[in-house]
């Protein structure tokens, strides 16, 4: 019990003194899933608007593997990344491997599926409500999506936050393309895992506390912004 309350009052003082080595871990974490995630909403978004007033040929399968993808293991998709960007893979000439670069496309991979799943029950719910209204504006599905996608932009926000929680989140898919480098594709839960393993308990414990601290702030601003949103706009 006293080793757990000196590892806990060695984590309040790395947080407090804005540790180097933490502050780059969290830095690189950031960075990393943000972008991720960024990538994911330009992809996911209007592919799940799509699948949501779409009427083709393979729509309903579409939606099926978008839900069944949406529950990727992250150790097989860091696997599939890692056969495309190694060296004898088709992408392994651009030397992503063991780099940020190969982590951000490991994880677009996980969360791309998640946020157009989301995005497309969001934007089919709207498609309900306004359907008629758009046809008789004479607006084709492609505009339709991209007004829906903007109708319920604040709704989004959820998928969004969504997919950063599994991006920041994930250890497997990370660990395989990134190699866990010191100071170079380090994050904030292979740092958990590997120092939790070596019995450093004070750098896990803060980094674990900054991460649910991220976590819970996004959500809380984004929370925020649609209960500001709705109070301006009904």
């Amino acid at each position: 019990m006293h080793e757990i309350a000196a590892s806990l009052a060695l984590a309040g003082d790395l947080v407090a003194s804005g540790d180097a080595r933490l502050a780059a871990i969290v830095g690189l974490s950031l960075q990393v899933s943000l972008t991720a995630t960024l990538l994911s909403c330009m992809l996911g978004m209007p592919l799940g608007a799509l699948l949501a007033v779409g009427r083709f040929h393979g729509r309903r399968p579409l939606i099926v593997l978008s839900n069944g993808l949406m529950g990727l293991p992250p150790v097989v998709v860091g696997l599939l990344v890692y056969l495309l960007l190694s060296r004898a893979g088709p992408l392994g000439e651009f030397g992503l491997l063991f780099t940020p670069a190969a982590m951000v496309v490991a994880q677009t991979v996980l969360v791309t599926p998640i946020i157009a799943a989301l995005t497309r029950q969001v934007v089919e719910d709207e498609w309900r409500e306004y359907r008629e209204q758009l046809r008789s504006l004479g607006a084709s599905r492609i505009r339709s999506a991209r007004t829906l996608l903007w109708n319920a932009r604040f709704s989004l926000t959820t998928s969004g936050l969504a997919g950063f929680g599994r991006a920041i989140a994930e250890v497997g898919a990370v660990m395989i393309v990134g190699g866990n480098i010191d100071g170079v594709t380090r994050v904030m839960t292979t740092t958990i895992a590997l120092e939790t393993s070596k019995g450093d308990l004070p750098l896990a414990l803060a980094l674990g506390a900054i991460l649910i601290g991220v976590v819970l702030a996004l959500n809380a601003g984004a929370y925020a912004l649609r209960n500001w949103a709705e109070r301006r706009w009904g």
